[in-house]
């Protein structure tokens, strides 16, 4: 059998593989997708187009792909990744799972310097045994410390919950499972005063500049994330 159609039994073998496991394929876009705009972040199959962040290379220790997803394994190590393109307005979408009392979560508008990113946080956790979750600021889906999380359902422990972060000029939406939990306006007065009471109010650098990268966050803890897709929105005009 020569190489191109072993290649092609390989594939075959792979899809029906995963169509047996119901899982869904991380590394495609639908058609649709692709003429509305997406583009996939993560191949599923490598870090290819993924970074420490500060850094030219993606961590030598604890992050790695695990059954299609970026995985960081807790204790690891490696610190924050991000995508390799900066962006300003954008529609994120992805695909997350927890082991039990974790604590992360998605930045955004995060300068590419070394260490942990800085910048706001969709919290991503275990909301029913992480401690730090009791505060509802804390929980997932909220802006982190600001803005506490509305409508929400989360999948149990071990399963899959789906996330969407539009980032539009200073309008700003977090998702989870296909419900609205937060929605705000970078520094509008409301804004102004959850950022005057938060643990953010001594650095103005916060949420700025508006063009930036987003983090998936290492905090210690064992998390997955999958199905990583953006699309670029038209820059938001009041």
């Amino acid at each position: 059998m020569n190489s191109h159609r072993h290649s092609l039994l390989l594939a075959a073998v792979i899809a029906c593989l995963n169509l047996a496991s119901g899982e869904p394929n991380a590394a495609e876009l639908t058609e649709q997708e692709k003429k509305d705009g997406w583009k996939l972040l993560f191949d599923g199959v490598s870090t290819k187009g993924w970074r420490a962040i500060g850094k030219p290379a993606f961590p030598e220790k604890g992050w790695s792909v695990e059954d299609g997803c970026l995985k960081h394994t807790a204790k690891g190590g490696g610190g924050d990744i991000i995508a390799n393109d900066p962006y300003e307005n954008y529609e994120l979408t992805l695909e997350f799972k927890v082991a039990p009392g974790t604590n992360s979560g998605v930045k955004y508008r995060v300068e590419d310097k070394p260490g942990s990113a800085f910048g706001p946080e969709f919290q991503i956790a275990d909301d029913a045994t992480n401690s730090d979750a009791k505060n509802l600021k804390h929980s997932t889906g909220s802006l982190y410390d600001m803005i506490e999380p509305k409508n929400k359902t989360l999948k149990p422990v071990g399963e899959f919950n789906s996330i969407r972060l539009i980032v539009q000029g200073n309008h700003c939406e977090h998702w989870v499972n296909g419900a609205k939990t937060v929605e705000y306006e970078f520094f509008s007065e409301a804004w102004k005063a959850a950022y005057a009471a938060s643990k953010y109010a001594k650095n103005p650098k916060y949420g700025t500049p508006a063009k930036n990268f987003f983090s998936l966050q290492d905090h210690g803890d064992e998390v997955w994330f999958r199905n990583i897709k953006l699309r670029e929105l038209p820059a938001k005009t009041n």
